[in-house]
Order: C-alpha cells, then structure tokens, then sequence
C-alpha cells in the first residue's frame, strides 16, 4: 500500500491534523523537565502515549533530538517504533537535500523499514534541483514510504530563492509543485510525494491545484494561523490539506488529558474548514 493511500485512509478515519513533536529546551523546562536525553525521552514518549492512536501523523522534529548526541538519536529511533506501533504514521522533520551517492545514503536511512530510523515518510529541499531528490523519491516509493519537498515556505527568507523567475516566466516554486505534480500523475487516491506550504503565507499566486499529492501546512496555532486562513493558502487544493501544529499542542502537557484535548479541539477545527 502506497503512503499516499496510507495517508488518505489515516485522513480519513483520524482527521486532518499532523502533531510535531518539537522538544526544544524551553519546552522541556515548560514541562518542568530537565534538558537532557532522558528529559527529552520523557517528553517524546508522552506525546506518543497521548497522540499515537488518535492523530494521522506524528511530526518529530530531527534537529531536537540529534543535539544530544548518540543518546537523542536512540530516542528518536524508540519513538519512530513506538509511533508506528500506536498505528499513527510518522513523518519525520529532516530537511534533507543532497546529490548522488549521499542522497541515497539519506533515502536508505530514512525510508527503508528495516532501518532504525526508516519511517513513513521525511521532508526535503529540492533547492540542489527538484531532481537531485530523485534517489531519494526512488527509493521511497519503492518501500512504500513518501516525501514531502519544500515548496513554499514561511520564513522571512524563503521568498528570496522561491519566488525567483526562471527563463520560461515560472517562479522556483511553481517549477517544484510543477516537478512533484509529474511525479504523482495518476495516482490514487492520493500521491506520495507531498509539499510543504506554510499556512501563514496567504495567497500564494501558485497553482497547488493539480499536485495531487498531500500538502502538509505547518503553521497553524501558535505560530499565527489559523485553521480559516488555510482557505487562503491553498483554495481549492484544500482536499489534500494536512495541517501541521506543534506548539499549541505541546504546551497543553505533560498532562496527556491536556494533550489529547489540545489535538481533538485542533483537529475539530480543521475538520470543519476541510470538509
């Protein structure tokens, strides 16, 4: 079964809504907990305790836990496993974006099951060339797994390189969703490779009709959007929409009460803008 099935089926029974899992040292303390591998296990399991059986997907972010070393990676290894084993499917937050042989090397850590950190799918920049990721699309795909390429992003420094012009009139931009949209053609019901679109960035000017892919809006809650503004951003792609939150969720722990009505509330609301 394709992850874009996967997903759509997961959309499907659970809602719309992906949960990161951000343990950053503020949060930590937030959660009276102490800024080491052992804090940050505590924080991450108990989001899977919480989350795990009702959310799509779960979103760690990499960077929290690959800045405590061997130990951090060991947790984000438990709470892939753990994740999957509540039947949530796990996206995980890398970023990655490379050429030949080392993207390949990222395509076989990430993606392939049988790896410690082989999960349902990962982010990527396609800022070497959208086809410098190809290793990385192959060999997903092949194991059933997705990918999610930056598109259009809300960092104040995005636009730089993202609305670029290209010789054919094209912003870089509409060339990735343009790229990705080929590599879901035909597919049902979903495709596996995705976008990141932030949801705070309004109108795009972009055409994000024709990805039939998921289109993974972070953004929503703490960082300024609001489950609304997603009618904006994404118009009539809304249907392949799945919102991202982190903070307005995290900081309703460690109580998993907290967490679990923080999530059900987000989702609701989405729910009735996506429906």
């Amino acid at each position: 079964m394709t992850f874009g099935a996967r997903l759509h089926a997961a959309m499907r029974d659970r809602g719309p809504l992906c949960v990161g899992i951000d343990p950053h040292a503020a949060l930590l303390e937030a959660w009276g907990l102490p800024d080491n591998a052992l804090g940050l296990e505590r924080f991450a399991r108990t989001v899977v305790e919480a989350l795990g059986q009702q959310v799509a997907v779960i979103k760690p972010q990499s960077a929290f836990f690959e800045r405590h070393g061997s130990a951090g990676i060991a947790v984000l290894e438990r709470v892939i496993a753990d994740t999957r084993a509540a039947g949530a499917l796990l996206l995980l937050d890398v970023k990655r974006g490379d050429i030949g042989s080392t993207m390949q090397g990222y395509a076989d850590a990430y993606t392939d099951p049988a790896r410690s950190l082989g999960s349902d799918a990962i982010t990527a920049s396609p800022y070497l060339g959208t086809g410098s990721l190809r290793p990385l699309v192959d060999t997903a795909l092949a194991h059933g797994a997705g990918v999610f390429v930056l598109a259009l992003t809300s960092n104040p420094e995005g636009p730089q390189v993202q609305h670029a012009r290209l010789a054919d009139g094209r912003t870089v931009a509409q060339a990735v969703i343009d790229d990705v949209a080929a590599l879901n053609a035909g597919a049902e019901p979903l495709g596996s490779v995705g976008l990141v679109v932030g949801a705070t960035i309004g109108e795009t000017g972009h055409d994000l009709s024709a990805v039939n892919g998921p289109l993974l809006a972070p953004g929503v809650g703490a960082q300024g959007a609001t489950a609304a503004d997603l009618r904006a951003v994404f118009g009539p792609a809304l249907p392949n929409v799945l919102p991202a939150v982190s903070r307005e969720v995290l900081r309703a722990g460690p109580s998993v009460a907290g967490l679990r009505d923080a999530a059900s509330r987000l989702r609701d609301e989405c729910v009735a803008v996506l429906a």
